[in-house]
């Protein structure tokens, strides 16, 4: 018997066994009989040719082995949604028929039937499935959405679909299964290879309401990307990673305004230049470019000291495991004006400097605006020890390039504001660097130094301060533990703080026991403070 071809074959996605392909040729493969399907697998090592059978090419394939033949016996077209949402939720017609024997009571011999109860089974699953909020059919071989209205009738009350990895061929399989749902925020269609429109189509209200689209693996173009978007209205939060998308376009004023979210992980755009051309996406607040091979970033629009005009609000920023390999990127993103959280693991800048601790403490000293690095929160003490050091660190470049003391003389060159353009502005936070701390600077990672410190205790100003010599590498907990003994104070939670001598009435807490004195920048002559 002659296998069911559905007249649409050609270009829809099969299920054969456990592997998804895309049939690219129905028809009759010389000199055996019968109907092939051409299919082009989505794991070309599932494959044995590129579509050439004898010397005839049949169909094409990305990959030299990414094709076979197979009967269409073999494939599976799929179902329409509403069959698989009964199916995934367990309430289609045959688990009735095998539960049937329930709609029976024996009396004695005889057996005797309930009337109605098959009704009312289909009017508990009606009840069921119209309670449905939230639906996920992932991997289960949805391929159409079934007959007209019949989703809209059945399940009235979802907003939220997943549909990722199933058997969808294009947008319009999409469209119409969205358009029964009339109030839809959450769409997730990744890992179906589909097509998308290649021309601007009328803007329908399918999708007047979704806030959340999962495109990811899709094979979605940054064109189609447009092409679809003005029938996003009100679209936040829009997921594209991996998509082989390398260049982007400048979406047109009335295209994804309202968008707060982008995720364009795992695609390698051209260049870093690319960012321009979606910088001025007004709500913008969240941009993930992990794994975009992006190898710098810069704002051109705007000097030394100054604020971009793009990204107006972003405030969070992935850009994990790129090939950003100059500290000048870094430098770039304080002129983002609303930048608040970056992830930035994995590029070849931070190769620069071993020291971890140091490396976190140079980013922030960058970046003013930063609360959260690499998802760890900055406290006001760890930006101004950052701060501090990085002023003293860069004083003796800032002294050879033409900084002074003296206002008048201040003149650093074009060549250090450029590598270092917060500098002028820790100057004037903290003052410019005096000489005595610039000479003789010891390294950050000397664990040893020792530290002169004055111990006092507010709450006790009968008891006469204590001058101690701790090493910098000492933690705060340590630090503690010697003050409980030194001072013998009742089993009672110390809070310490230290005042700089360079900056008088100026008070920070050591609130970090993990931290060693260094990462607090305190320096020989400064007092720390004890209270319980």
């Amino acid at each position: 018997m002659t296998a069911w071809v559905p007249s649409d074959a050609l270009g829809r996605r099969i299920l054969c066994g456990t592997e998804y392909a895309t049939v690219r040729y129905v028809g009759s493969v010389p000199p055996t009989a019968g109907i092939w399907l051409g299919v082009e697998w989505d794991d070309p090592q599932r494959g044995k040719h590129d579509g050439t059978y004898e010397g005839t090419q049949y169909f094409k394939c990305r990959h030299p082995r990414g094709g076979s033949f197979i009967r269409p016996n073999k494939a599976n077209f799929g179902v329409d949604f509403l069959t698989a949402v009964k199916d995934r939720y367990g309430l289609n017609d045959e688990q009735d028929v095998q539960h049937g024997t329930e709609n029976t009571l024996v009396f004695g011999k005889k057996a005797v039937e309930f009337v109605g109860m098959d009704s009312i089974a289909e009017q508990q699953r009606q009840v069921q499935l119209n309670r449905l909020v939230d639906i996920s059919v992932r991997e289960c071989a949805v391929s159409h959405a079934g007959q007209k209205e019949e989703i809209s009738r059945t399940c009235a009350n979802i907003r939220h679909i997943n549909l990722s990895k199933n058997l969808i061929s294009s947008w319009e399989t999409v469209i119409a299964i969205a358009s029964q749902v009339q109030n839809l925020e959450t769409l997730n269609i990744s890992e179906n290879k589909m097509k998308f429109p290649s021309t601007s189509a009328s803007v329908s209200s399918v999708f007047s309401k979704l806030r959340i689209l999962a495109l990811n693996q899709t094979e979605i173009t940054w064109t189609e990307v447009l092409l679809c978007a003005p029938g996003w209205p009100a679209l936040e939060e829009l997921y594209l990673t991996s998509n082989n998308i390398t260049v982007l376009e400048r979406p047109d004023d009335n295209v994804l305004q309202p968008l707060k979210l982008l995720d364009l992980s795992d695609n390698q755009l051209l260049d870093g230049n690319q960012l321009h051309l979606i910088a001025h996406l007004p709500r913008l607040e969240q941009l993930i470019l992990r794994n975009t091979g992006i190898s710098s970033i810069h704002f051109p629009d705007a000097g030394f000291g100054c604020k971009t005009k793009m990204f107006p609000s972003l405030k969070r920023l992935a850009i994990n495991d790129n090939k950003i390999s100059q500290w000048s990127s870094i430098n770039e993103l304080d002129k983002l004006p609303s930048l608040r959280s970056l992830q930035c693991h994995n590029n070849p800048f931070m190769d620069t400097e071993k020291n971890p601790e140091t490396l976190r403490q140079l980013i922030i000293a960058k970046i003013s605006q930063l609360e959260v690095l690499n998802k760890s929160e900055i406290l006001p003490a760890e930006r101004k020890g950052a701060e501090l050091d990085y002023r003293k660190i860069f004083g003796n470049d800032w002294l050879a390039a033409g900084g002074n003391w003296n206002p008048e003389k201040n003149k650093p060159s074009e060549e250090f504001l450029a590598a270092h353009p917060r500098y002028p502005l820790l100057c004037l936070k903290y003052g410019a660097p005096e000489e005595g701390e610039l000479k003789g600077r010891q390294p950050l990672t000397l664990k040893n130094q020792l530290l002169t410190l004055t111990i006092k205790c507010p709450e006790k100003p009968e008891q006469k301060p204590v001058e101690k010599k701790l090493p910098e590498s000492m933690t705060i907990q340590r630090v503690k533990g010697l003050l409980y003994r030194l001072l013998k104070i009742p089993g009672s939670e110390l809070k310490l703080s230290y005042e700089s001598s360079k900056l008088e009435g100026k008070e920070v807490e050591l609130d970090n026991d993990l931290k060693p004195l260094q990462f607090y920048s305190i320096e020989s002559g400064d007092c720390v403070l004890v209270r319980w």
